[in-house]
């Protein structure tokens, strides 16, 4: 089956672009032009386009377009619209790349030549050879003045090495076999400038090692219980305490193809019927018709690719760990960027979750011994959580020939790899880090107070009553449970030894011990 593709094989403006009409009175520019022209076949993010008349402010947003004035109309040519992408539009590596495969190397050799010390034309000589593996014929750069790869003002980036050959400090967040992009949002600024580690930090410092160490506890179940949960699993007490256990030792060991077979195999526990390891069949979500037959949402990176795209993940992720890329961020671009390739026959969207604690924990992001359960804020806000995953995956099918098979799989017939090794992560890394915030903001100091709230109304319980420190426990509960009142089936149940005034000073002290307690 083939995906629908809207593209044009001239310069001329199309009525629509990519199934969005196209603003009258305008003309595209920069990266939809080119793609127009070349009948690119790469999903455009954000559509560029120039009107005849002037904008006020030179620039709006018009639903899914950026209009520009008049006076930002590019030459009609790929220097022109190449000119225009790199100066006003956010970098595309996925649509950059396939521009350079269409475009004659001698084209492309004349368009560097024409301003060989420009910043345009040694970025783009940089970022074609970067993302294709090739080399041009062409000479090696000037000594003139180094530029960056990505602006610094406007992208996340590293600290990373000069190429002399092109007189550009490669900065980006990758290579050219993987490589995330992270534009910086105000939002993002803010949330970085809360320093969650260190108020985490903080709260734990003031607590008692007993109190710390029981909140663990019950935040890593919490994550555990989650991540199931968002699969719409429920799995048996062994494996859910097998795969806590996996989750809590996150970090501990380098990231690679060694350590996700592991964990692998740690999460699905009998393999009879699931393969371990990369697969070797393709994999899809979706629904399937009253025949049985696929009817996919997402399809995963063909199981040919896998290896190496994972070889790229893993790469990236060894860069980013020696950098100072903020550590949520990390986590976002890994995980992520795990889950869209979805090199597992099953279990890619725990593991995916178990990465984000891999990273915030080897990069000492959370206190050690803590797990911030992020799977309990994403099944909480699960309609942003799934947004966030389809706005990167969903514009993806378009681009994705595929057939189905005889056993009711699905077979891409189309080489698609690098619509996974390339992608935007800033909505990702937004979202990831609002969980991230929930949970040291709210989550952690909630069960920290909940469990001193706990352990002094067990204390004065048992200066009334000795009993059990489970009996004790369950009355707390059902208290809680039943608006401050023991309920009357309780009462003549399990709790019928218990005088009136009993009942009524251990009710008393648990609405006491919790009273500015509030669940949220």
């Amino acid at each position: 089956m083939k995906g629908i593709r809207q593209v044009t094989k001239n310069a001329e403006t199309p009525e629509y672009f990519q199934y969005e009409q196209v603003p009258p009175g305008t003309r595209l520019a920069g990266w939809a032009a080119l793609v127009s022209s070349y009948a690119i076949d790469a999903p455009v993010r954000r559509y560029s386009c120039v009107s005849d008349k002037h904008v006020r402010g030179n620039k709006r947003t018009d639903d899914s377009w950026e209009i520009f004035d008049k006076r930002y109309l590019p030459d009609d040519s790929l220097a022109g619209q190449l000119n225009f992408a790199f100066r006003h539009e956010i970098i595309d590596l996925l649509v950059m790349k396939r521009v350079f495969e269409v475009i004659a190397d001698d084209e492309l050799c004349n368009f560097i030549l024409s301003k060989p010390t420009g910043t345009t034309a040694r970025r783009v000589w940089f970022f074609y050879e970067i993302l294709t593996g090739k080399k041009l014929a062409l000479k090696d750069a000037e000594p003139v003045t180094a530029i960056d790869a990505l602006d610094p003002d406007k992208y996340f980036t590293i600290k990373g090495k000069l190429s002399q050959r092109h007189r550009v400090r490669n900065n980006l967040l990758g290579t050219g076999e993987f490589c995330p992009i992270i534009r910086k949002t105000e939002k993002l600024h803010e949330l970085i400038a809360l320093n969650l580690a260190e108020k985490a930090k903080d709260t734990i410092g003031k607590i008692g090692a007993q109190i710390i160490a029981r909140a663990a506890n019950f935040m890593l179940l919490a994550d555990s219980k989650a991540s199931f949960e968002i699969e719409g699993e429920r799995p048996p007490k062994n494996k859910l305490e097998r795969w806590g256990q996996a989750v809590l030792e996150a970090g501990k060991r380098p990231l690679n193809q060694t350590e996700i077979y592991r964990l692998h195999q740690l999460l699905i526990g009998d393999d009879r019927f699931t393969e371990i390891g990369y697969r070797s069949e393709a994999v899809f979500l979706g629904e399937r018709d009253q025949n049985n037959d696929p009817i996919p949402e997402f399809i995963g990176a063909r199981q040919e690719d896998v290896p190496d795209l994972m070889l790229g993940l893993n790469e990236c992720n060894n860069m980013l760990r020696r950098s100072m890329l903020d550590p949520v961020l990390q986590a976002a671009a890994i995980a992520f960027g795990f889950v869209y390739i979805h090199p597992l026959a099953d279990g890619n969207g725990r593991l995916h979750r178990c990465l984000v604690h891999h990273v915030l924990a080897e990069r000492k992001f959370t206190p050690p011994g803590m797990v911030f359960p992020v799977s309990s804020v994403m099944a909480d806000e699960i309609e942003d959580y799934q947004k966030t995953l389809q706005t990167h995956s969903s514009p993806l099918m378009n681009y994705i020939d595929w057939r189905k098979l005889p056993n009711r799989n699905v077979e891409v017939t189309n080489d698609t790899a690098d619509l996974y090794r390339y992608f935007d992560c800033t909505d990702n890394a937004e979202f990831l880090y609002d969980c991230v915030r929930r949970t040291v903001e709210r989550d952690l100091p909630q069960e920290i107070t909940y469990l001193k709230c706990h352990d002094e109304a067990m204390r004065s319980i048992m200066e009334i009553v000795e009993m059990p420190d489970r009996i004790a426990q369950d009355l707390i509960m059902f208290i809680r449970q039943n608006d401050g009142e023991l309920p009357k089936r309780r009462r003549e149940r399990e709790f019928e030894k218990l005088s009136d005034k009993e009942v009524s000073d251990i009710q008393m002290i648990v609405n006491t011990a919790f009273e500015n307690f509030k669940d949220t």
